[in-house]
């Protein structure tokens, strides 16, 4: 598998904290981005090219595509930091055989059917669903929204979320 230093869900994907404090606290020198829809627009993948620090390479990729190009062989001194706007894509990956220890939830905003989950994460349904899977694939699922802050366990809020069924 290809040098993951961080598996961060993130709905506005590369942005200040992603550039100016994940990555160089991480040494990251990629950023693989996994979203279909995002992958299929043109404009937005140029604008989140554009968004990178100086050095990083950005692949903007469907999560079949970022499934294939995290079970390649490593490179030599790639560092790569894997975003994607919903834990379903990770768990997606996980139960393809991508060898993901650790995802990190940053801010996931409320919309749709997403309900408060922990700090400024909001969570549907099939979130809370995903992360309980990668969870159950011994996945270590944390909120943390910058690398300063102290890492905030999710069991407490994925309880909460199944007190209202």
């Amino acid at each position: 598998m290809r040098n993951v230093v961080l598996a961060r869900v993130d709905d506005r994907l590369i942005h200040g904290e992603v550039v100016s404090v994940w990555t160089p606290n991480l040494s990251a020198n990629c950023i693989l981005v996994a979203d279909d829809a995002v992958a299929q627009d043109k404009f937005n993948v140029r604008v989140l090219k554009s968004l990178a620090p100086d050095g990083v390479k950005v692949f903007v990729a469907t999560v079949e595509g970022a499934i294939k190009g995290l079970l390649k062989d490593p490179v030599p001194g790639e560092r790569v930091l894997v975003l994607t706007k919903s834990p379903i894509a990770y768990a997606r990956m996980v139960a393809a055989g991508v060898p993901i220890k650790e995802v990190n939830l940053g801010g996931m905003g409320i919309r749709g059917e997403r309900k408060p989950f922990i700090k400024n994460v909001a969570a549907d349904p099939d979130e809370v669903v995903a992360i309980e899977q990668m969870r159950a694939a011994g996945v270590h699922v944390y909120y943390q929204l910058v690398p300063e802050q102290a890492v905030i366990e999710v069991d407490d809020a994925l309880a909460r979320a199944h007190e209202g069924e």
